[in-house]
């Protein structure tokens, strides 16, 4: 899951792969601000077919975050992540 999250930033952020690790964050991606933010959580939502709520989206502050919360969803509905 964790590569899908990082390919899934990359392309969303502009950066190459080997930028975005698990423990990037918008202080560590110069390009991540809240807009990217936002289009990061709305390509997630698409690529994984789940839905965030407001304060979940302001948990997402790191890949490894994401990574956890949309296994967590996965599972939550019955889907192997």
């Amino acid at each position: 899951m964790l590569e899908r999250i990082r390919g899934i930033a990359a392309d969303v952020l502009g950066v190459p792969l080997d930028q975005v690790h698990p423990d990037s964050t918008p202080d560590t991606i110069e390009s991540w601000d809240s807009l990217k933010h936002l289009d990061m959580v709305l390509a997630l939502e698409q690529e994984m077919g789940i839905q965030f709520t407001p304060e979940e989206i302001e948990q997402l502050l790191s890949i490894e975050l994401m990574a956890a919360l949309v296994s967590e969803k996965l599972e939550a509905a019955g889907r192997a992540a």
